[in-house]
């Protein structure tokens, strides 16, 4: 077991049910700063939103502001600059983990699919993903997710793993997708499924066991797991800033003890994301949106 190992386990055996606000904001600031797998990218700053256009400026900031903490950073598209996120990622030393953005416009699909295979080839992607939580929502058909995920998989010239983002359950349901997968992503949120904190840790586990049973030996990393700061509850599942973090040094324990990769959601509060998933959709990240750290 390396050092930094060894001292992230010492600090986070304790049971975080039983700290107050202030020790908790201590050990979360201690597990960050021990170094974390990955964060999914958050490069929308206050006023942006996707299909806004990204400037090498401020994604190269954000970046700056992850690297000491994360060895990888994900990222979700490959256009309107996006696709400067694992050039400059790769330029400072950060593994990556790219994603096309996949959806009902055939032709945006296209262009990020050949952007995907672009940024591939010229070596800046460490693992590809086709498409984000495309069959969630209803977007494409099976048949048309295997169609790019195949022409992908045709097309890189690099020994890359090629995978698909999508919640764990979707990897049981649709094995024609995961036989065509190198690697298993799956989504893991407790949160969404109304799973109170004190058991969150648990309902994760048995998510990534239920993806883990469907990849029949493949490799699966959590792409995607979190918890709110603030916002509304669902269920048992409240948002506050305790919940936060206990939930983030839960996970981050689980993830070493274990060897388990996961891509932590978020980095950075996203304001715009309140239109789609309401109030609660602003407070996932681990910064907030003027880019200081929280908690």
């Amino acid at each position: 077991m390396s050092l930094r190992k060894e001292k992230m386990l010492a600090l986070t055996n304790v049971d975080v049910n039983a700290k107050s606000k202030k020790d908790l904001s201590l050990l979360f600031k201690k597990v960050l700063n021990s170094g974390i797998h990955g964060l999914c990218s958050s490069p929308y700053v206050e006023g942006q939103k996707p299909g806004d256009q990204l400037s090498e400026k401020e994604i190269r900031k954000r970046l700056e502001i992850i690297r000491p903490y994360s060895k990888w950073i994900r990222s979700f598209s490959c256009t309107d600059g996006n696709e400067l996120i694992p050039q400059i990622a790769h330029e400072l030393g950060m593994k990556t983990l790219v994603g096309a953005w996949l959806g009902d416009d055939n032709e945006i699909n296209k262009k990020e699919i050949a952007k995907l295979i672009e940024l591939t080839n010229q070596g800046f992607v460490d693992i590809v993903a086709v498409g984000n939580e495309v069959m969630y929502r209803g977007d494409l058909s099976e048949n048309e997710l295997l169609e790019f995920i195949h022409k992908v998989k045709n097309e890189i010239r690099t020994n890359v793993p090629v995978g698909y983002v999508d919640a764990y359950y979707e990897f049981s349901d649709r094995p024609a997708i995961t036989d065509s997968c190198d690697i298993i992503l799956a989504n893991c949120y407790p949160y969404w499924e109304g799973c109170s904190q004190e058991y969150s840790l648990l309902y994760m586990k048995d998510m990534y066991n239920r993806a883990l049973k469907a990849a029949n030996g493949k490799k699966v990393i959590i792409t995607e797991t979190g918890w709110p700061s603030e916002g509304t509850s669902l269920g048992g599942a409240i948002p506050s800033e305790e919940n936060a973090m206990k939930y983030f040094i839960n996970a981050q324990k689980w993830s070493k003890e274990n060897d388990i990769d996961i891509f932590y959601f978020s980095s950075f509060d996203e304001s715009w994301k309140v239109g789609s998933e309401g109030d609660v959709g602003a407070s996932w990240g681990l910064w907030d949106k003027k880019e200081k750290i929280k908690f």
